[in-house]
């Protein structure tokens, strides 16, 4: 029942799915409780990974088999991702984007990603985002469903793994007092990374299993090249991490899991 309370502190934490009434006052909140729903973020993406693949398996189905329609269907299934997370990990890339690069100065790079409007550095970056996103998944989705929706369990299971590896190896820097994430500061030890990786091992699994061993490893290792380039760009120019950061990472991660699939099928 603990794990569960805690899957669902996640769910409220990166979902518009509503935990209210009684079933909010069950679960409860606390920081320790949503240090502890760390460990199960990757457990929110097979939620995502299921909720956009059934919307992209039905619009498959209702559309002519033919021209468009793995565009179309990338388009509007990402639509709906943006839809259910609200777009949490969107507006973290937005402003970590305005921040690095707004300035050079580390103060006023974190100021500037506390600031809640979006500049010219967020909107390009969100839209070369989506535009990347929407370009795989229509390239994925031109070689047939299937590599469509396990790329898509992939890439949303293991990009709510890999941006632990920032609060367990940086500090937490911005305004703390403030900060959603800062309870993740805390403590991002050896037995949440274990209950994250056993979130993301069977959806790797399933991809390997489904799609080839080959896919899965080129996504993967795209998707772990992509998180030690931010990892690496976040201790250069913060010193540090933010919640913007792993909102930012989760999407650079994601982009590059499509990414390395996609290449993997190019390579037959």
């Amino acid at each position: 029942m603990q794990g569960l309370r805690h899957y669902l502190i996640a769910l409220q934490f990166f979902t518009r799915v509503p935990v209210t009434g009684r079933l909010a006052a069950w679960v409860g909140f606390s920081p320790a409780m949503l240090r502890a729903a760390a460990a199960h973020f990757p457990g929110i993406g097979w939620l995502v990974a299921a909720c956009v693949g059934a919307a992209s398996a039905a619009l498959w189905q209702l559309l002519p088999a033919q021209g468009f329609t793995p565009l179309a269907v990338a388009a509007l299934g990402t639509a709906a991702g943006v839809l259910l997370t609200g777009g949490f990990h969107e507006d973290g890339l937005a402003d970590v984007a305005d921040g690095l690069g707004g300035s050079l100065d580390r103060e006023r790079a974190l100021d500037i990603m506390k600031d809640s409007r979006v500049g010219a550095f967020g909107v390009m970056a969100l839209a070369l985002a989506l535009l990347a996103k929407v370009a795989l998944l229509a390239v994925l989705g031109a070689a047939g469903l299937a590599p469509l929706l396990w790329s898509l369990l992939g890439a949303h299971v293991l990009s709510r793994l890999l941006p632990l590896a920032l609060p367990a190896l940086l500090p937490h820097v911005g305004d703390t007092a403030r900060s959603k994430s800062k309870p993740l500061a805390d403590h991002v030890g050896g037995r949440t990374l274990a209950v994250a990786l056993l979130w993301t091992a069977p959806a790797l699994l399933a991809v390997a299993l489904a799609l080839g061993a080959a896919l899965a490893l080129w996504a993967s290792l795209c998707s772990l090249a992509a998180v030690a380039w931010m990892f690496r760009l976040f201790r250069r120019r913060l010193q540090g991490f933010t919640g913007d950061a792993l909102g930012a990472t989760q999407q650079v991660c994601e982009i590059a899991f499509y990414l390395g699939a996609a290449c993997a099928l190019g390579r037959g």
